[in-house]
């Protein structure tokens, strides 16, 4: 490739970047006169490359909008990171029901990469394992998704047809507050027009996703991310159960996240030192009680079971269990 022809491409990569470059910017980067920036300009502009020129002090030039996308540039380590996030998505199940999509999308990278990177990323694919199995997740239709997201960058509301666990389906009217992707699935929440309270769905269970004229103003201080956590800890389930445990909340977090139970401080009761003692109410609702026992062993924090006595059987046979395998010789 020749120096001009390396400039001129250089010069496209710049202006891909986003935002106004000036002349100077883009002749310091080059290595070349000004003029020759206008150049090398007018040679994009002659291979149909939508760049246009900004007058004024912070003038220079940007790439336009255009029914024509410009060639698309990456450097070695923007194709690398590319080539892992599209590892990472499809392990993950962040992905859409085009599956396919992924794997032409790296196809078409690596098809141009040089052969020395190429070889290099064939390389660290090899070496590269993964503490977690690749997950088999349900995914969402890739035109609901930005439909929705579109819905909620806007504040506009949406008619969605929606198919719950139970296999019951429904035409709902959703205010969205946001996109939240937890544990390789997409869900949306919002507020259900239709009970007037927030809910939270899974996006691979929506069938269709309609905007609808309006606009809403969605609640001050909205965190999706949080209200999709407290949904899943506060879900009907089979068993209710209150526990008061000794710690602090980065103590049982790291085993009973947000997505499984709420904590809550309790008040001092008489006797306690209220600076140097504290109890966490925590509450959850789950299918099946045998996993809390190991839960609560491995959190070696003093608990009280409050409800149900079921899992105060569990804990108790758990624990008779682990004496005696310790006593056998």
């Amino acid at each position: 490739m020749s120096r001009p022809t390396g400039r001129v491409l250089t010069l496209l990569e710049l202006l891909q970047s986003g935002g106004t470059r000036t002349v100077a910017e883009l002749a310091d980067r080059l290595g070349v006169e000004g003029r020759t920036v206008r150049r090398y300009v007018d040679q994009l502009i002659d291979l149909d490359v939508p760049v246009e020129s900004v007058r004024g002090r912070y003038g220079g030039y940007r790439l336009a909008p255009g029914y024509r996308l410009p060639p698309l540039m990456l450097s070695d380590d923007e194709a690398l990171a590319v080539l892992l996030g599209l590892v990472a998505g499809r392990r993950s199940g962040l992905t859409t029901t085009e599956h396919a999509a992924s794997e032409t999308a790296s196809a078409k990278i690596r098809r141009v990469l040089p052969k020395h990177i190429a070889r290099r990323l064939d390389t660290l694919l090899e070496a590269l394992a993964f503490t977690d199995q690749p997950g088999d997740f349900d995914t969402p239709d890739a035109e609901i998704l930005l439909t929705v997201a579109d819905a909620v960058r806007h504040h506009r509301p949406v008619s969605i047809r929606y198919t719950d666990r139970d296999g019951r389906r429904s035409e709902r009217t959703l205010y969205p507050y946001g996109i939240v992707a937890h544990s390789g699935r997409w869900y949306v929440t919002g507020k259900d027009a239709r009970i007037g309270e927030d809910r939270t769905f899974r996006l691979d269970r929506i069938a269709d996703a309609r905007t609808l004229p309006g606009s809403f103003e969605a609640p001050m201080g909205t965190d999706p991310a949080q209200r999709v956590l407290s949904g899943f800890a506060t879900a009907e389930y089979r068993h209710e159960v209150t526990l008061r445990i000794h710690g602090t909340v980065e103590q049982l977090r790291g085993h009973l996240p947000a997505s499984v139970a709420s904590l809550e401080e309790c008040a001092p009761v008489a006797g306690e030192d209220a600076a140097s003692e504290r109890w966490l109410r925590v509450e959850l609702r789950a299918e099946r009680l045998d996993w809390l026992p190991p839960v609560l062993a491995s959190l070696d924090r003093p608990f009280v079971i409050e409800r149900p006595d079921e899992l105060r059987d569990l804990v108790i046979a758990l624990a008779d269990r682990l004496a005696y395998n310790a006593r056998q010789a």
